[in-house]
């Protein structure tokens, strides 16, 4: 049997799933992801298995590295916000691929994304917070601005995550020797500055004091 390219039923499928996981701010790693105790520290997140079930952690104490304190992608979400409440009720299989209701609620989900609050109390604060990166200007230098995602092919392989779930980075001077989708830790001040570029709505910027290669605890 061939594989069709993702009729508007399946992504709205697939986009709902992910709504849900990034609202109960409990990603699942795939099996490529670090070691809890990395995970702790902000580790970024691989692409996860959508639907999966999420199990309640710990939280850990956010480590602080030379006064940036350590962020994770949960924390950027704003814990009473519901992007799926508008949806909630919904039998997403009850939808065919011809039905234009599912072309009309991947649109409205797409402007719920795109407009998504961010925490105010994470505002003006020192932070370090680990992603991928999804280039937006690159010179001969290195590049000058791009975009920090939670998950490996945001932007890239699949659909923007929601604005609060994506970063705009600046750094002080430009990025050597970086490509898309590497992992990086960024250090700077956190700003509420919104950025839409042709690679997807951003909620937050940082004007990156530092950006550095990810590296993973010795296990």
């Amino acid at each position: 049997m061939r594989h069709r390219n993702p009729a508007p039923i399946a992504l709205l499928a697939r986009a709902a799933a992910l709504c849900a996981l990034v609202a109960s701010a409990a990603f699942q790693a795939h099996a490529q992801t670090p070691a809890p105790a990395a995970q702790a520290e902000g580790v970024p997140l691989m692409n996860p298995p959508l639907g999966a079930a999420s199990a309640p952690a710990a939280k850990p104490v956010a480590p602080v590295v030379n006064g940036f304190t350590t962020v994770n992608w949960d924390a950027l979400v704003p814990a009473d916000w519901d992007p799926f409440k508008d949806f909630k009720g919904t039998n997403l299989s009850a939808l065919s691929d011809a039905d234009p209701r599912a072309q009309q609620m991947l649109k409205q989900l797409r402007e719920v994304w795109d407009n998504a609050p961010t925490n105010p109390s994470l505002v003006g604060r020192k932070v370090r917070i680990p992603g991928f990166v999804v280039p937006l200007e690159d010179s001969k230098d290195g590049l000058k601005e791009f975009l920090l995602v939670p998950y490996f092919g945001a932007c890239i392989h699949s659909p923007p995550p929601p604005a609060n779930q994506i970063i705009h980075v600046l750094p002080s001077t430009p990025a050597k020797n970086l490509k898309s989708m590497d992992a990086v830790w960024i250090h700077g001040v956190l700003k509420t500055e919104r950025t839409d570029s042709y690679m997807g709505a951003a909620s937050y910027r940082i004007e990156a004091q530092e950006v550095l290669p990810y590296q993973d605890r010795k296990r």
